[in-house]
């Protein structure tokens, strides 16, 4: 069911990407809310709100809601990138630096030099597994949550050798 959810939202070419990106189960669940999306992905802002449901027992946002904000954004902007190749969150850290103690906002921008440094690689290697650093911010401007995130570029059918 989820999966023909996810392949109807996918040719739902009347929706615009914004609101494809809202109407993404967990997004929509999560209330999230695009601030700010360029067409290739290389600039996002979306804003995760704190809410009875996000909120932990410290009044402030939990961890694991900022994790599935964070996770498929780098994925997704790789993935708009470079077509036609496999993309996947290899690697996610979060540092929890302070309290997310209101509405959260996620700012992704994609670094031309990564961008450069893929395209050598996939030019090489056919494959990349570039990191990227990006933050949760709070209200006040704050950054609250490092985000540190891995992604697996790879050829379609790609398979571990060996695995």
């Amino acid at each position: 069911m989820a999966a023909n959810i996810l392949k109807l939202l996918r040719r739902a070419r009347f929706l615009s990407a914004r609101r494809r990106l809202e109407w993404y189960p967990p997004f929509l669940l999560m209330g999230v809310k695009v601030i700010e999306l360029e067409e290739d992905w290389s600039h996002v802002r979306l804003r995760l709100p704190l809410t009875a449901f996000s909120r932990n027992m410290g009044d402030t946002m939990f961890g694991g809601y900022q994790a599935a904000t964070a996770d498929p954004i780098a994925a997704v902007a790789c993935a708009r990138q470079f077509p036609g190749y496999s993309v996947w969150t290899r690697t996610l850290f979060l540092d929890f630096e302070h309290p997310g103690d209101s509405d959260l906002e996620l700012r992704f921008d994609f670094d031309p030099e990564i961008r450069e440094r893929i395209c050598t690689e996939l030019a090489a290697k056919g494959r990349s597994s570039p990191e990227f650093d990006y933050g949760l911010y709070r209200g006040d401007g704050v950054r609250c949550t490092r985000v540190r995130c891995r992604v697996a570029i790879r050829p379609p059918g790609y398979g571990r050798a060996g695995g």
